[in-house]
């Protein structure tokens, strides 16, 4: 009940988002977008951040790069990565269907690979791909995350699986594993200051030092 309440707090989006977040509940073609109060704390901190370039890592149909196009100061630019082309697809059309074609640059691939070779640097990381990769991850977006730059995380508590051993699921022990693996990583680098805050399934919010 209290999340519901909360979420029935976050102030309503615009109309294409709004419409957007109802199909993605319907359709069995679309990946599940980030959660109400999650999207809130992200964009308080893309307003308090403003920055000018950011990495997105899972784009799935396309949602929170155009929340984010949305929130961010109009000379900056989007680079968002996903690696299944039907939400490729998807997420292309949505993106031209918002106005952001300009601003939002998708790149179809495996994240692993697509960090490998890009380059360059970025001054705020949304990370909302294949959890049991976050570690894997992990050493390229520090490579090209800026000093004073934040890394957001999502689904860290990955369903409560993390806090709690019973809920896990067989076939989600490796992925648990890994992300405790990534979890105590950003907690223990010396290079990164990290918070975790238990809103939605879980964000942690990293600024490299």
């Amino acid at each position: 009940m209290e999340q519901e309440y909360l979420d029935s707090l976050v102030p309503q989006k615009g109309e294409f988002l709004t419409e957007l977040r109802r199909v993605s509940a319907l359709e069995e073609s679309y990946a599940p977008i980030v959660q109400k109060q999650t999207e809130q704390l992200l964009i308080t901190m893309l307003r308090l951040k403003k920055p000018r370039r950011v990495l997105e890592i899972g784009t799935a149909v396309g949602y929170s790069a155009i929340l984010m196009a949305d929130n961010l100061p109009e000379e900056s630019s989007i680079i968002t990565v996903e690696r299944y082309k039907k939400h490729a697809d998807i997420a292309v059309d949505n993106i031209f269907k918002a106005g952001y074609e300009g601003k939002i640059r998708l790149i179809e691939g495996e994240a692993a690979e697509v960090l490998h070779w890009l380059d360059g640097t970025f001054d705020f990381v949304f990370l909302d791909a294949a959890k049991g990769q976050y570690i894997e991850f992990l050493p390229d977006i520090l490579r090209l995350l800026e000093n004073g730059g934040v890394l957001f995380s999502d689904n860290i508590l990955f369903k409560g699986m993390l806090e709690d051993e019973d809920k896990v699921i067989r076939r989600k022990i490796t992925i648990v594993k890994r992300l405790k693996m990534y979890l105590e990583e950003i907690m223990s680098n010396e290079n990164l200051t990290t918070s975790i805050i238990p809103i939605g399934d879980g964000v942690a919010i990293s600024v490299k030092k």
